[in-house]
C-alpha cells in the first residue's frame, strides 16, 4: 500500500517501523512542527521526524492539518491509506476523505472503554485488569470511529505508565500491519463503537494531577504512583521541599491522620492514607538523584509523627 504515516511521539515509532519492514510504500510522513527546548532554546525534532530522516523519508510539518496547502499535499500524494499514531493535532473532514481506505488510527486502549489523549496512564491510574490496543476507521469526532481489531495485554501487578507504554507500542505496530492486510483483502468488519460501553474522558496529564492526596485510599494513590511514572510522577513534600514517590505498597496502619509518618524501618517508612497505609520504597527529593528509601532515611533523619505533605 502507499501510506502516509501521521505519528509524533516514542510511541508511534515501532508502528512507522513496522509499516516500512512489512514493504509498504511510505510516501510521507507527517508529524508536529519542531520545538525549541531547554535554556539554549535548542530545536528538538520529534521522535517520528528523527525515525523517518533515517530512513530518508520526506517530511511534512503542518502548523494545523487543515491548512489549505497542507491538505493539497495530501491529495496530491494520493495515499491509499493514512496511518495515524498519537500525531496531536484533529483532523478535518478535507483529510479523513483522500485515502481509499481511510485514515486508521492505532488507539492505545479498548475502545470505547478509554477514549482521549492518556488512556495509559488511567488505565493504571483506575486499577484495569487488562489494556490494549484497538485500530479505528477516523472520523470527525474523538475517538469516535468504527472499530476494526483489538489486541489485549494483561495488567502485571506493578505495571507503571511507563511499561505499559512500551508493551502497547510494541503491540500497535503488530496490530497495524493485520489492520492493513485485513482491509487489502476485505476481511475486516468495522464495528461500530457502543457508546453506553464508553467510560470516564482519560483526559491529558499535567503536573497538577500529580500531587498526592493522602486523604484517598492508599490503593488509589499506589496506583497513581505507577500511572503517573514516568512523567509527570507523583509527588508530596516534606520539610518544605517536593519529595517524589516512584515506589510504594498498600499496609495495613496504625492510627493515625492522612498525611502522618506512622513508622520507619531499613527498607522506608509507612504513612498514613484515608483507607490503610503506605509504604514508601522509592523515592526522590528536590535536586536529588532517585532512590532507594532506605538509602535516603540514612542520610536522613525522619521521626514518627512527622507530616507529608
Amino acid at each position: 500500500m502507499r501510506v502516509v504515516f501521521m505519528g509524533t511521539p516514542d510511541f508511534s515509532v515501532p508502528t512507522l517501523e513496522k509499516i516500512i519492514e512489512a514493504g509498504h510504500e511510505v510516501i510521507g510522513v507527517v508529524t508536529q512542527p519542531d520545538k525549541a527546548k531547554g535554556r539554549g532554546k535548542n530545536v528538538s525534532y520529534p521522535p517520528v521526524k528523527e525515525k523517518a530522516l533515517e530512513h530518508g523519508l520526506t517530511v511534512y510539518q503542518p502548523k494545523r492539518a487543515r491548512e489549505p496547502e497542507f491538505i493539497e499535499q495530501m491529495q496530491a500524494l494520493a495515499p491509499d491509506v493514512m496511518v495515524v499514531v498519537a500525531f496531536g493535532q484533529i483532523l478535518p473532514k478535507a483529510i479523513l476523505d483522500i485515502p481509499k481506505y481511510g485514515c486508521v488510527n492505532v488507539h492505545a486502549s479498548l475502545l470505547p472503554r478509554y477514549r482521549g489523549a492518556a488512556p495509559i496512564q488511567w488505565a493504571v491510574i483506575r486499577g484495569e485488569a487488562v489494556s490494549g490496543v484497538t485500530t479505528m476507521q477516523m472520523d470527525v469526532g474523538l475517538d469516535t470511529g468504527d472499530m476494526l481489531l483489538k489486541a489485549e495485554v494483561p495488567l502485571e501487578a506493578d505495571e507503571t505508565g511507563g511499561s505499559l507504554h512500551d508493551k502497547l507500542s510494541t503491540l500497535g505496530g503488530e496490530l497495524l500491519i493485520e489492520t492493513l492486510k485485513g482491509l487489502e483483502a476485505g476481511t475486516i468488519q468495522p464495528e461500530k463503537q457502543d457508546d453506553s460501553q464508553a467510560g470516564e474522558y482519560a483526559r491529558m496529564l499535567d503536573k497538577a494531577l500529580g500531587k498526592i492526596d493522602f486523604s484517598m485510599a492508599a490503593a488509589e494513590i499506589e496506583r497513581l504512583i505507577r500511572g503517573l511514572s514516568p512523567w509527570p510522577s507523583a509527588y508530596t513534600a516534606y520539610k518544605g521541599k517536593t519529595m517524589k514517590i516512584w515506589r510504594a505498597e498498600v499496609s495495613e496502619g496504625n492510627e493515625g491522620v492522612p498525611g502522618q509518618i506512622i513508622s520507619v524501618d531499613k527498607k522506608g517508612f509507612t504513612v498514613m492514607t484515608g483507607d490503610k497505609a503506605l509504604h514508601v520504597l522509592e523515592l526522590q527529593m528536590e535536586g536529588k538523584k532517585r532512590m532507594d528509601a532506605g538509602a535516603f532515611l540514612r542520610g536522613c533523619h525522619m521521626a514518627e509523627g512527622e507530616m507529608l505533605g
